[in-house]
C-alpha cells in the first residue's frame, strides 16, 4: 500500500497547489502566503527538530489520490501533544492559536491577516494516531523537501474517526467520508484489510444525513 513514483507525487502536489492558487485568486486572498511555502518550512522544521510525525488530512489524501484536491489546512499527526515542537515553531514565526478537543492549532508566519495565512493543525493522543506516525512513508520529493506521509490505510482509519465525531461540522464530516470513499476506490487492498469498511461508510453517512436533516427541520420550525 505504498505511494507512487516521486515524479507522480510531484505532479499531484503541483496540481493541488494550482487549485489553491486558483481558489485564492477567485476569493481575492493575499498571495504572499501559500500552502506550498508553509509545507516546505514546516517539513524542514520537523526534520530539524527530529519530531516524530505523519502528514495526514487533505495533503496526504492528495498524495494517495490521482485526482487533484485542494485544502486550506496542513494536518500533522504526532504521538502526543508534548511532541509538538512549540519552541521551534515560535522561533520560525508560527503563531499558536490554542488547544481544541482533538488538535493543537497554529498559523503560518507571514505579513497577511490571520485569514490569509495557512492553518496548521497537530493531532495527537487519539484513535490510530500513534500507529499512523510509526508506519508513515518517508519520501524525498526534491532537495529540501522530505515528507513523512501516513499510509492510505491509516488515513482511512483517521478519517473514519473524524467522520464519526458528532461535534464536527456536518460539512467537515461529509468531506471526511468522501475522502474515505476516494481512498478505498483507489486502493482496493484497504477493503481486504478493513472488511467492514463499506458498512461503516454507509452507517456513518446515514448518521450525518440524519443530523443534517434534524438541523434543517429545526431551522424551518424557527
Amino acid at each position: 500500500m505504498g505511494l507512487p513514483a516521486t515524479s507522480e507525487l510531484r505532479r499531484r502536489l503541483r496540481d493541488s497547489y494550482d487549485l489553491d492558487r486558483f481558489y485564492g485568486e477567485t476569493m481575492g486572498l493575499q498571495t504572499g502566503d501559500t500552502r506550498e511555502g508553509t509545507l516546505r518550512a514546516l517539513a524542514a522544521l520537523l526534520e530539524a527538530s527530529r519530531t516524530p510525525y505523519a502528514l495526514i488530512g487533505g495533503v496526504a489524501v492528495q498524495l494517495h489520490s490521482r485526482e487533484p484536491r485542494t485544502t486550506r489546512d496542513i494536518d500533522i499527526a504526532v504521538p502526543t501533544f508534548a511532541d509538538v515542537p512549540r519552541e521551534a515553531l515560535e522561533l520560525a514565526g508560527f503563531v499558536y492559536e490554542g488547544r481544541f478537543p482533538h488538535s493543537d492549532n497554529w498559523r503560518a508566519p507571514g505579513p497577511g491577516t490571520r485569514a490569509d495565512r495557512t492553518p496548521v493543525q497537530f493531532s495527537a493522543e487519539d484513535v490510530g494516531i500513534a500507529d499512523a506516525v510509526a508506519r508513515a512513508h518517508v519520501i524525498d520529493l526534491e532537495a529540501g523537501l522530505r515528507l513523512r506521509v501516513a499510509t492510505a490505510s491509516d488515513l482511512v482509519i483517521l478519517k473514519l474517526a473524524a467522520a464519526e465525531e458528532p461535534r464536527r461540522r456536518s460539512s467537515k464530516r461529509q468531506q471526511d467520508l468522501a475522502d474515505v470513499t476516494k481512498l478505498v476506490e483507489e486502493h482496493p487492498e484497504i477493503s481486504k484489510a478493513l472488511p467492514d469498511i463499506e458498512h461503516r461508510i454507509a452507517t456513518i453517512g446515514m448518521k450525518i444525513f440524519t443530523v443534517k436533516l434534524d438541523v434543517n427541520v429545526g431551522s424551518d420550525r424557527g
